[in-house]
């Protein structure tokens, strides 16, 4: 039987409550919380199969991995925290698991923007603060329906398009800037530059890769492209945003507000304006959290291993 190690499950197991059955019916597991450099090391020999959830493996470890090691299967969607390169220098492939959260992420960023729309936010800070005027005299916040409005999607893969449906399903208008140009065949959804978008939208949805390419795409020039009414999500990977810029964009009044489920550091640095500013909604990369996607993923690694196992790997992306 294949061995495989999982070096950090805490990382995708924080509450205990997942089923490792798949996995372990396929290879003898061993689980660890945690592991730091020279702990991965000694967890690494002997092994065939390395499980990692968004833990950096740089190359000057990947080289002092063993012989056993044929594969590092990533829990996640993004591996950009593993050396592919010098993975497969080493002979080791390195798979992902692309897809799992698809439904969650899309989710999010649905109720990110009706929430924001509704300026419940806003509301519920009234609240906390003692200030009542929105019972006591006229409604003092932005309320808007989302009908009608302009939904930029940067980024329409498989999360892109669920949020489209959803936001086709509520009577909204969508844009989509893409790497590669896609035909929708549908006149409620219209590929455009992203300049385009920017200038377009009322909202925008950010569902880009981090790349070399991507990294602070959306920067203070980009930003100053969208109306001062507009608001910006982020699902993705929070580097395509340059943090600073767009901190000073929501102080300023260059945009009306954003939700940011990722950022450029996480945690942000407890000094972050991000914490305390009234326009902002920020949550702890949850995107991925929900308990159903995170078992999915733990069924679809299984996948991956079995065909490993079985001479097919799959997902592999560093060919």
């Amino acid at each position: 039987m294949k061995k495989a190690v999982f070096l950090n499950s805490a990382r995708l197991d924080f509450d205990k409550k997942l089923d490792y059955s798949p996995v372990s019916k396929l290879a003898e597991v061993t689980v660890h919380d945690a592991s730091s450099d020279a702990e991965i090391l000694a967890r690494v020999k002997d092994q065939d199969i390395v499980i990692t959830k968004e833990l950096p493996v740089g190359r000057d470890l990947i080289m002092q991995f063993p012989p056993s090691v044929k594969i590092i299967c990533e829990a996640g969607t993004g591996y950009n925290n593993i050396d592919i390169a010098a993975a497969k220098e080493k002979g080791i492939a390195v798979c992902n698991v692309p897809g799992y959260s698809t439904e969650a992420v899309a989710q999010l960023v649905i109720a990110s923007m009706l929430n924001l729309a509704s300026s419940l936010k806003l509301q519920a800070l009234m609240l906390e603060r003692k200030n009542y005027d929105n019972f006591t005299k006229h409604l003092m916040v932005p309320h808007f329906e989302v009908q009608g409005k302009t939904l930029g999607i940067l980024g329409a893969g498989s999360i892109g398009q669920a949020v489209i449906k959803t936001a086709l399903a509520l009577g909204m208008n969508i844009l989509t800037h893409n790497r590669t140009p896609k035909e929708w065949g549908d006149a409620r959804i219209k590929a455009v530059s992203l300049e385009e978008l920017l200038k377009q939208s009322d909202f925008v949805s950010i569902h880009s890769p981090l790349t070399p390419d991507t990294k602070h795409l959306i920067n203070m020039d980009k930003l100053k492209l969208m109306k001062p009414t507009a608001y910006i999500i982020n699902t993705s990977r929070g580097p395509i945003i340059k943090e600073t810029d767009i901190i000073e964009a929501l102080k300023t009044g260059v945009l009306a507000g954003a939700a940011l489920d990722v950022q450029e550091i996480e945690p942000p640095e407890l000094t972050s304006p991000l914490y305390s500013l009234d326009n902002v909604i920020l949550t702890p990369h949850i995107g991925w959290k929900t308990l159903e996607s995170r078992q999915r993923l733990i069924n679809m690694m299984a996948d991956n291993i079995e065909a490993f196992i079985n001479g097919s790997p799959v997902n592999v992306v560093n060919k």
